[in-house]
């Protein structure tokens, strides 16, 4: 008899790898132990020595679906003569280096559940088993059990608790199962705070939608404002009280079928829109449609989306062509995700609330992407990627990058691996400065990263800039704006030889204290020069200019043409 540990680095929790581990262990006939640990899943086998081989190599070729696995280390130990398999407590350790999983949508076995009539789930709006789910909005810390997500408050019932245990059962160990009877339940209320009473609050949520009504939903990271996609009141409706002049909305829709009634979309966008992560991708209208011209006015393309919770279904059931889905915030506030805060900040815009007593505890937005050059390429990258990691072939030193102004992410780095945050945003008001600050302690917590370097823009009036400059015993390095975006070119593309980078990307403050533009620089890892750019030139209407670039056309233009600008076919 032989007997040995094993320790799986990677994104081995909530995606049903003890459950997989243990029904492998029955397959091969092997005793001993699963747990997880703050570093990933430790494993303890004992039996023949062919019968571990192949244990080992299974858990290499058939692990779930939604594990990654960066790394399997075995250790001998001495028997101790065990039969029986067991998956233990879970134990925490001093050092942490586990990978937690995205938010992943729905799968097809509960998708299938939610519909029909004899599953006891049936249309219960927070289905979920160890393949799908909340899983980085509802965690507040590591390891991943129930104890340590939002859904700590919902003791599960004697079935729920049932199917938690029972090791042949897809919610063996799942987090956040739950039922009718022991989980969250959906409520809905006018924008009073008044409760709106009625047998099925999302079928009573589907008639004030038909209606023309705005309806705040929340979500699986944070609230929607949604309003009937084909209808053009509500739309205009919506864009005013947002306020949102020209901005483009998104657009969610039940399936494929009904999205290509409207855009066109290639087998590329196909598997994008279906990906678990199931992010809002990019694509050209079909023209004509019968959707509200103010969903995109005056550009050529939808951002569309699938379902991805099961409310989102039962939503998008059997009424809607689509539904816009547009962030349920005040314009340059982050997305809400409370209850409270939802009223308060929203009941401007929307005439009703559907909500539920889920917590979120991790604010997301939907992610972005776009197929280009047959690349898919993400424009944000948020729910459904975000805590993966961007893994490099060195290690780095630890080190926290603290973004720009707009459209603001922060990334910590540790050993092999780069973990940008989600999606912020624009870094203008106290409660965007306040999630800058409350996703860099919860990273650091979670992900036992403590800086030895923060990096910051250079320009001194960005809130991320004075932020890291406060930092105090620690190692501040200034990064010039333009440089920062050729480098991460690089890093994208796993390539830091020497290169010419055109960095066209507006405004940057220079190392000679004035505002740089369109840049061409010669760029390595650890430098840069300055070979050409744009003459300096006034900012006609100051910061107006930096929103509105055809003031600096006319700045560059008019030197040159004077007033026979006007006469020129632009």
């Amino acid at each position: 008899m032989h007997r040995v540990k094993v320790i799986i680095c990677g994104v081995v929790q909530g995606v049903g790898f003890r459950p997989f581990i243990y029904q492998l262990a029955q397959k091969h006939r092997l005793g001993g132990c699963v747990t997880n640990t703050s570093t990933g899943v430790e494993i303890e086998v004992e039996g023949e020595e062919e019968d571990i081989e192949a244990f080992l190599k299974d858990i290499s070729t058939k692990s779930p679906p939604l594990a990654l696995i960066n790394s399997i280390k075995t250790y001998p130990l001495t028997p101790l003569g065990e039969e029986a398999f067991l998956i233990k407590e879970s134990q925490v350790y001093a050092h942490r280096s586990t990978l937690i999983s995205p938010d992943v949508c729905i799968c097809e076995d509960c998708l299938r559940e939610l519909f029909d009539k004899n599953d006891r789930r049936y249309r219960y709006p927070f289905i979920n088993c160890t393949n799908c789910g909340p899983r980085y909005t509802i965690i507040d810390d590591i390891p991943y059990d129930r104890a340590n997500t939002s859904m700590r408050k919902f003791p599960m019932c004697k079935e729920c608790a049932a199917e938690y245990n029972n090791p042949k059962s897809r919610r063996f160990h799942a987090q956040p199962n739950a039922c009718f009877q022991c989980g969250p339940k959906v409520f809905l209320y006018d924008k009073e705070k008044r409760p709106i009473f009625c047998n099925d609050p999302i079928l009573e949520t589907i008639k004030l939608l038909k209606k023309g009504f705005i309806v705040a939903i929340k979500g699986l990271g944070g609230f929607h404002l949604a309003v009937d996609a084909e209808n053009s009141k509500a739309v205009m409706k919506l864009r005013e009280k947002k306020p949102r002049k020209e901005k483009p909305f998104a657009i969610m829709s039940k399936d494929l079928n009904a999205i290509s009634q409207y855009a066109n979309i290639s087998q590329a966008d196909r598997e994008l829109l279906t990906s678990f992560q199931r992010p809002i991708v990019i694509v050209p209208k079909k023209e004509p449609n019968t959707l509200a011209e103010g969903i995109a006015p005056g550009i050529k393309n939808f951002g569309v989306m699938l379902p991805y919770t099961p409310l989102h279904y039962l939503l998008m059931e059997r009424e809607f062509l689509a539904l816009v889905m547009t962030s349920g915030n005040i314009s340059e506030e982050p997305i809400c995700i409370k209850n409270d805060e939802a009223f308060s900040k929203l009941k401007g815009i929307a005439d009703y609330f559907l909500i539920h007593d889920r917590d979120i505890l991790q604010r997301s937005d939907d992610s972005v992407c776009q197929i280009i050059n047959e690349k898919v390429r993400l424009i944000r990258r948020s729910r459904g990627y975000v805590p993966l990691p961007i893994f490099f072939d060195r290690d780095l030193p630890q080190v926290l990058a603290c973004g720009a102004l707009e459209k603001n992410t922060i990334c910590l780095t540790k050993e092999n691996k780069a973990f940008i945050s989600q999606h912020i945003g624009d870094l203008e008001n106290l409660e965007s400065l306040q999630f800058f600050e409350h996703v860099i302690s919860h990273l650091k917590r979670i992900l036992e990263i403590e800086p030895e370097i923060v990096a910051y823009d250079l320009h001194p009036q960005y809130l991320s800039t004075k932020w890291a400059l406060e930092q105090k015993g620690i190692k501040l390095i200034g990064v010039q704006h333009h440089h920062a975006h050729i480098l991460s070119c690089l890093a994208e593309n796993g390539d830091f030889s020497k290169v010419i980078g055109l960095a066209l990307d507006g405004t940057g403050y220079g190392e000679d204290e004035r505002l740089w533009g369109s840049e061409v620089l010669v760029v390595d890892k650890a430098s840069y020069k300055r070979l050409a750019h744009l003459a300096y030139r006034p900012l006609p209407g100051g910061e107006k200019a930096i929103k509105e670039p055809w003031r600096m056309a006319i700045s560059y233009l008019y030197p040159i043409y004077g007033r026979k600008l006007l006469e020129l076919s632009l």
